[in-house]
């Protein structure tokens, strides 16, 4: 992600949407019913589901997609092709079934915030969301949040505080905002709110000012 090219507080409306928006493409939809498979199999009856046959047609469909992938390094070199926000991320990429996925708009003081209802491929504890899914998405929140307010940085370091179970199956709030720079530090704080306010996860993050070189 480009920070010259990314939108920020300072030069975007509010309510800038700064995740990749699904766009009616094939591959969407496939990613889409993707994860509907994987949400489906686990709430499905095993022993009544005939599941030898449900194995070997995604076998057959994933063979097809491994005929038509070409190799790694070029495929790297695609995704990362272009500027801005990415659609592949495991968080917000609409090309991605492992993201739920997660929309994340920029608000008018420099945070971001974005609602999702994770269901049963996220879950930890009984009825609630995996803690390190939670710090997953929150990671996540964090650079966007970083990118809005014109910074750039790779995690340093992540302290997560778990205040509460995090419930399945209800929207959630995620929000964060850049707090400070120091040279190249960047600190970011964010969390997770249950719909009636109720702080479950927050995070603060260091990050460093630095870039990963783009696949060439």
């Amino acid at each position: 992600m480009s920070v010259g090219t990314h939108p920020t507080f300072e030069n975007s409306p509010p309510g800038t949407v700064l995740t990749s928006p699904p766009d009616g493409s094939a591959v969407d939809g496939a990613t889409g019913a993707a994860r509907r498979v994987v949400d489906a199999l686990l709430r499905t009856d095993r022993g009544n589901a005939n599941l030898e046959r449900v194995a070997e047609e995604l076998n057959s469909i994933a063979e097809h997609l491994e005929e038509h992938a070409p190799a790694v390094a070029e495929r790297l070199i695609d995704m990362w092709n272009g500027e801005g926000v990415t659609r592949h991320d495991p968080v917000t990429g609409p090309e991605n079934a492992l993201a739920p996925p997660l929309v994340l708009e920029g608000l008018p003081d420099g945070s971001v915030r974005g609602t999702v209802t994770l269901t049963i491929p996220y879950q930890g504890p009984p009825g609630h969301v995996h803690g390190g899914v939670s710090a997953l998405l929150l990671d996540h929140v964090l650079g966007v949040a970083n990118a809005w307010g014109g910074k750039a940085g790779m995690t340093a370091q992540l302290s997560t505080r778990y205040h509460r179970p995090t419930p399945l199956f209800e929207p959630l709030t995620l929000t964060g905002k850049l707090m400070s720079v120091d040279g190249r530090k960047i600190t970011t704080a964010g969390d997770i709110r249950t719909a009636d306010g109720q702080v479950c996860v927050s995070v603060e993050g260091l990050f460093v000012d630095t870039t990963v070189p783009r696949p060439r």
